[in-house]
């Protein structure tokens, strides 16, 4: 009795110490939580605060009306025109092309390696695909100018054929770019699908592809969607490779994927590596592109939120 009496505060003080320094670990991770939370909030607060200024100052000596509908986007040129049209439509285009390719390509991969592959095969595939996320994108780049575009311009079909730059080369490496982003996000979601699923659908003597694309694809779609939408903001995004391969025109809308075309980033950092004054109008012009890109890819997010939390599916 005299033991047990001895031994039990200790036990109990040893326990009471452990406790308190979980409770401590778990307070200094929640505060590191708290302090990413506000840097992501006060980074967007800067990037705002750092285009606002500029933009004002560029829309105190062009109207909204001319910028929205203005055909000719000229602020560098002698006859200068300030209508934001043909790098809004060359980079919806450059876009366009991007998910066309990335989205069956990234969604079969997802299919193949949760559905399809054993784990060994898994295991070395996906490492792999995911390496093409770390490439340099002005590597892709010089890759779509003279590697992809040689070829592109020997079997296009008809007599008219790709520019050296074009907005079609620029769009189809930039997809082969969102390949892994859209492959690994929704093999994850596909991943996290419940195994009873699977099983119930096999026991209705489903086949595979059919488990595949009628059960599991439509557990995941949130995750799937999620995985569009990064990509396509990244596409929206991607800097070097239309720089480099689809051009710098600007002068004129182009609907024609085979023709040069500036995209919004690909103009703001041609201008901004420029010579031209700070304080004139022509240098805010990168201030109120990069304000309207800005926008698109918030609008375009806060549209996937939607679409996610409609989509979602919850299993317990």
């Amino acid at each position: 009795m005299a033991v047990h009496d001895i031994t039990t505060p200790a036990a109990g003080s040893s326990t009471s110490l452990r406790r308190g320094r979980r409770h401590r670990g778990e307070r200094v991770i929640e505060a590191f939580l708290v302090v990413a939370a506000l840097v992501s909030i006060a980074t967007t607060v800067g990037i705002i605060v750092a285009l606002l200024q500029p933009t004002l100052r560029f829309f105190q000596e062009v109207s909204l009306v001319e910028f929205f509908t203005s055909t000719s986007w000229t602020p560098t040129f002698a006859d200068k025109h300030y209508g934001v049209l043909p790098l809004v439509v060359a980079t919806i285009l450059t876009t366009l092309i991007a998910i066309a390719v990335a989205i069956p390509l990234g969604v079969g991969a997802a299919i193949y390696l949760a559905e399809y592959a054993s784990d060994r095969t898994r295991r070395a595939v996906k490492p792999v695909l995911e390496i093409l996320a770390g490439i340099p994108t002005v590597v892709y780049g010089f890759f779509a100018l003279f590697a992809l575009n040689p070829i592109l311009q020997k079997y296009w079909p008809g007599n008219e054929k790709p520019g050296f730059f074009n907005v079609m080369v620029a769009g189809i490496v930039m997809g082969i770019m969102i390949v892994p982003t859209i492959a690994s996000l929704s093999e994850d979601a596909m991943s996290a699908v419940p195994r009873s699923l699977r099983e119930g659908a096999y026991a209705l003597a489903s086949s595979k592809m059919q488990v595949a694309t009628r059960v599991v694809f439509p557990a995941a779609i949130s995750g799937i969607i999620a995985s569009f939408v990064l990509g396509i903001s990244r596409a929206l995004g991607e800097t070097m490779i239309v720089t480099i391969a689809a051009g710098l025109s600007s002068d004129k809308v182009i609907w024609n994927p085979i023709e040069a075309a500036a995209t919004m980033t690909a103009y703001i950092a041609n201008v901004a590596s420029g010579d031209i004054p700070v304080d004139s109008i022509d240098y805010t012009t990168v201030f109120a592109v990069g304000s309207l890109l800005f926008v698109m890819t918030f609008a375009l997010n806060v549209l996937s939120i939607r679409l996610v939390r409609k989509f979602r599916e919850v299993y317990e």
